[in-house]
């Protein structure tokens, strides 16, 4: 059916749900659409916020043997497991962690060099709290967040398919930018153009959000076949191996650089996660896992030595349909290595941005004159709302950077660690921005601006003023090029902003003489 023999009882029920779905959710959709374009860098942001991990890679890889040599002092007799996740070109640090008899998982960073411990960051930077926050909000109870992330994505699904309904004509909309224009005009045109530009990448990511997580969100799946038995559903689909302990104390162990020689050779590519089992007992055992840098999917492959021999007890391929959802998960979160790729991935993550922002706006201006003649207080609530929600986060998180750059390691206060006064300093400048919005209607937005232009310039001050690593210097060190990308970005973030800030400063002006009150003036 041609969208002009579509009913208008039909189209207009669709614009009617595009827009509320738009008006309910767009907060919670951009805080996580732009918490998961950060994620795409946020390796990245690591170094940017770890300095002492800003290391070069070694021309050789440690040897694995000697590292065990050296992790054997670190790890108590009857822990659990321990682990190591190799460096790489994105994490040029060695990440160790083992788990103690009662549960309890302690984590270190290594030098890959020398295996030496580096001191705690005392920070979740990027891949500790920004990504966890894009799927989860960090509301853990009874996974409030992850049900949260669920239901937005369902309402983006929704609000993709109502918006290609309702435009009739969406490839002329996609060369439709008429930037001079009024408010409401701009954007609804920039709406559209993002919505046209991203919608395959905006469908199939959403999608895939979804399907990641699906033993939470359609866990008939799973207890259809298996049941209540969790176990064998892990076992089968991630190739969980139990084996019992000996109960005898470990003899010597073989040679850990002889299986990861070994796994390379069945691979085709070298490892990149070893995990010791019950280290301590004469029935430990070795896994590696095979690398994922050269493939779309998250790959769950992996072998399992006796630690003793270092003979082979279990190998693991995926099952196709576990291949299937593995690629959709790869997909989604591109740890693999392309460049180009993670960079559109990072642009049109922004995009889906833009386009929940001037969704909002549109909704905002174009509505706004008739709810102040009604004495309706719709706009002023979802305006306050709106601000919070998009230049607000912008705010907290460039008050995050800045307060890693401000507190020195080991800072504590109230009873909070560094890295907890972080995250206090992110969620309480974000309600700021919530009451700054409501209290100041028709000057947030402006003012907002120019806030996130000031941080950002601020955090990129903060970091070479702190580090001594200022642009000059990272820009000539190849290692130290995630750190001047940052800058950059800071930089590039601020110039936007306060060109931002400046257009509605212009758009102001000449109407503030003829405005009575905040509810009649415009939007800014």
């Amino acid at each position: 059916m041609r969208q002009s023999d579509m009913p208008q009882g039909f189209r207009a029920s669709m614009t009617w749900l595009h827009t509320w779905a738009g008006v309910v959710l767009g907060a919670l959709l951009f805080a996580i659409f732009w918490m998961g374009t950060l994620s795409v860098f946020d390796r990245e942001m690591d170094r940017w916020m770890m300095p002492d991990t800003r290391l070069a890679l070694p021309a050789a890889p440690i040897s694995l043997d000697r590292l065990a040599d050296e992790v054997d002092e670190m790890v108590p007799s009857d822990a659990r497991r321990w682990q190591v996740v190799f460096a790489s070109e994105r994490e040029p640090v060695l990440r160790f962690g083992y788990q103690t008899s009662e549960g309890a998982i302690l984590t270190r960073q290594l030098d890959p060099a020398s295996g030496a411990v580096l001191p705690d960051q005392g920070t979740l930077a990027g891949t500790g709290f920004i990504f966890p926050f894009h799927y989860s909000l960090h509301l853990n109870w009874r996974q409030l967040g992850i049900w949260l992330v669920g239901l937005a994505g369902m309402g983006m699904l929704v609000l993709l398919v109502s918006g290609v309904v309702i435009h009739r004509k969406i490839f002329i909309d996609f060369f439709t930018f008429r930037w001079e224009r009024k408010l409401p005009r701009s954007s609804l045109d920039l709406h559209n153009l993002t919505g046209v530009l991203g919608l395959p990448f905006h469908f199939v990511i959403t999608l895939s959000g979804l399907i990641i997580s699906f033993t939470i969100y359609f866990p008939t799946v799973m207890t259809t076949v298996y049941g209540n038995d969790r176990q064998a559903f892990f076992q089968e689909a991630f190739g969980s191996y139990q084996r019992e302990t000996a109960d005898l104390p470990a003899g010597e162990r073989a040679s850990l650089d002889a299986m990861a020689a070994e796994a390379t050779e069945r691979w085709g590519e070298p490892p990149f996660f070893l995990r010791v089992w019950q280290p301590g007992d004469a029935g430990a055992t070795v896994e590696l896992y095979r690398s994922r840098a050269r493939s779309v999917d998250l790959n769950v492959d992996s072998l399992r030595f006796d630690a003793a021999s270092g003979a082979v007890l279990h190998r693991h391929e995926s099952a196709p349909v576990v291949h299937l959802q593995r690629f959709i998960s790869g997909m989604h979160f591109i740890q693999f290595d392309h460049w180009p790729l993670r960079w559109l991935y990072f642009l049109l993550g922004l995009s889906g941005c833009v386009m929940i922002a001037t969704g909002y706006l549109f909704w905002l201006e174009s509505r706004r004159k008739r709810h102040a003649a009604q004495g309706l207080a719709g706009v002023r609530i979802v305006e306050g709302l709106t601000v919070g929600g998009v230049t607000g986060i912008l705010i907290a998180t460039l008050a995050f950077f800045v307060a890693n750059r401000l507190l020195p390691l080991g800072a504590s206060f109230a009873g909070y660690e560094r890295a907890g006064l972080e995250i206090w300093a992110f969620y309480l400048v974000w309600l700021a921005t919530f009451a700054h919005a409501w209290l100041r209607p028709g000057r947030a937005w402006r003012e907002q601006c120019w806030a996130v232009a000031g941080l950002a310039l601020l955090a990129v001050t903060l970091n070479a003023a702190t580090t001594g690593d200022h642009l000059l210097r990272t820009l000539a060190v190849p290692h130290l090029w995630p750190v001047a990308g940052m800058d950059l970005l800071l930089l590039v973030s601020a110039a936007i902003a306060a060109l931002t800030a400046q257009r509605l400063g212009r758009r102001a002006r000449p109407l503030l003489p003829q405005t009575a009150g905040a509810a009649a003036r415009p939007a800014e």
